[in-house]
C-alpha cells in the first residue's frame, strides 16, 4: 500500500494509505480441467484477459509460485 495525507475541506491534514484494488477470481484450466481461484488486482486480471491464464500459470510456476 501507499501512503500520504488526506486533505479536508479546511485544510487539515491526517494520514490515510492507498491499497490495492485486490479482487477473488476464478478461472478454468482447461489443459487440467480445474477451476482454480486467484486473489489478484485488477491489473492483474487485464494481464491475464490479454495474454490468457494458461501462460500467466506457467509464468507463475516457472517463478516458483504453487497453484
Amino acid at each position: 500500500p501507499q501512503f500520504g495525507k488526506q486533505l479536508s475541506h479546511s485544510h487539515r491534514r491526517s494520514s490515510r494509505r492507498w491499497d490495492p484494488n485486490v479482487q477473488t477470481k476464478r478461472y478454468y484450466l482447461p489443459s487440467e480441467k480445474r477451476w482454480i481461484k486467484l486473489r489478484l488486482t485488477t491489473k492483474a486480471i487485464k494481464t491475464i484477459d490479454k495474454r490468457g491464464i494458461e501462460s500467466v500459470v506457467a509464468e507463475m510456476r516457472r517463478n516458483g509460485r504453487k497453484i
